[in-house]
């Protein structure tokens, strides 16, 4: 019977064997379907941003009071620093830590310990209280800080701190610049296509207090003005049971690197000036390099988003140009792709050009003006500002999609695209809550 049944089966005509091989190849197909698209999924369940206390506040005229009194630069390098703090677009409530505001700033390796640990403990204690995470759940631990590298490591004092397991995957970040805090995501977003059934915990931050720069180079003098404390932590997750309780999850993520070109190259770059002091010089080249770099990223990034009618728009606007000598290239219009945009809060320059480019509308770049006004250019963790600023005015709609932008040396662009897949609550608290109702200015 054994032997009737094996030659039955083994029928190259039977119909009987066709269906079953149909039936099986169909059940493999979907579950290696299946299985490639769950390990695909990253969730954001939740973020969370650092709240300087109000002592911590640097009001412009304070700024430019401990610029004049601190004996460290000539009157030119002080006129500078105040021209360019009056024109930044930095508010009265941006804050920078304590040691800071000591006469002279105090720049110890204790001092950047300090703020690194109080932004960062912060923020970590409280995403993990909100939903009572266990530490020791935390499976992947990623951050970036691009110019205090300590040893240990960053990450290591969040071990240390709250406990984490002796097997988690930690990673420390440096010299990335502001564009950071995405890259951080895209590492964790990878990460989790490897390890199935967990958690990823994303800490952003710069750390103010060592980079202060004491020297009279112009170019080397704008940092000094315009970045501000700040951080932030992310929650990730490609567990399915976190689907429900998310906020948000990773559509697209394009990171683009101009690295190889000598302009964009040494655009942001941290040196010595001819004295030997230390400090990062910003060339006037840079809002041209970020253009460029945008425009590249943008080429990659659009046709995962674009609609095809936007596509073929551009497509056509580039024969024109080709063959018959037309002078400009259709912009696409993203406002068919993106409800909400996070552009990284760098400076007022910076904003306006990214809107200049994308042909956005002043509304579009509300989020991260007001980000800049009330909490300065905080780095890698700018845009983590602006989506709380979007969510405690109550922009953010289940369904929404949102387009992050940052830019860092290197020179830097990286993208993420999130897509809103709960219906978030506007009067949960966060780092807007207290004074949301102020805003915006204008």
């Amino acid at each position: 019977m054994v032997l009737s049944l094996f030659t039955y089966f083994s029928l190259p005509n039977s119909p009987t064997i066709s269906l079953i091989h149909l039936f099986a190849a169909f059940v493999i197909i979907f579950t290696i379907a299946y299985y490639s698209l769950r390990c695909k999924r990253v969730y954001l369940v939740d973020f969370t941003c650092y709240l300087p206390a109000d002592s911590l506040r640097t009001p412009i005229s304070n700024f430019i009071e401990h610029v004049e009194r601190c004996n460290i630069f000539n009157r030119e390098s002080i006129d500078f620093q105040v021209k360019v703090c009056e024109r930044s677009g930095i508010g009265d409530e941006a804050c920078v830590p304590s040691c800071i505001h000591e006469l002279p700033p105090e720049t110890t390796l204790n001092g950047s310990r300090e703020e690194t640990t109080q932004v960062l403990f912060a923020v970590v204690n409280d995403l993990l209280s909100k939903h009572n995470i266990n530490p020791k759940s935390i499976d992947i631990l990623v951050s970036n800080c691009s110019l205090f590298c300590p040893s240990p490591s960053i990450t290591s004092m969040i071990i240390n701190k709250f406990g984490f397991r002796s097997n988690i995957k930690s990673i420390s970040l440096s010299g990335m610049g502001c564009s950071a805090g995405i890259l951080s995501i895209s590492l964790a977003k990878d990460l989790l296509k490897v390890h199935k059934n967990s958690l990823a915990l994303v800490l952003s931050m710069e750390a103010v207090s060592p980079n202060g720069y004491k020297g009279s180079t112009k170019s080397m003098l704008i940092s000094n003005v315009i970045f501000r404390m700040g951080g932030a932590a992310v929650l990730l997750s490609n567990r399915h049971q976190d689907k429900q309780e998310a906020k948000y999850k990773l559509q697209q993520l394009v990171r683009t690197h101009m690295g190889s070109d000598e302009q964009s190259y040494l655009s942001v770059i941290q040196r010595q000036d001819e004295d030997g002091k230390v400090g990062v010089s910003l060339s006037r080249a840079l809002i041209h390099v970020a253009g460029n770099a945008l425009r590249t990223n943008m080429s990659h990034l659009g046709p995962c988003v674009l609609p095809y009618s936007e596509q073929l728009l551009y497509g056509w606007s580039v024969i024109c140009r080709k063959f018959w000598g037309q002078k400009d290239v259709y912009v696409p219009n993203f406002r068919k792709a993106f409800e909400h945009f996070c552009i990284h809060a760098g400076g007022k320059a910076i904003i306006q050009a990214v809107e200049d480019n994308l042909r956005l509308q002043k509304e579009d770049g509300e989020a991260s003006r007001m980000t800049l006004h009330r909490f300065g250019n905080t780095s890698s963790s700018s845009l983590w500002y602006e989506l709380c600023y979007l969510e405690a005015k109550g922009k953010v709609s289940k369904g929404d999609r949102i387009w992050q932008i940052a830019f860092g040396s290197g020179f830097k662009v990286n993208s993420a695209v999130w897509k809103c897949i709960s219906n978030l609550d506007p009067k949960v608290s966060n780092a807007w809550s207290d004074r949301i109702h102020l805003y915006p200015l204008y």
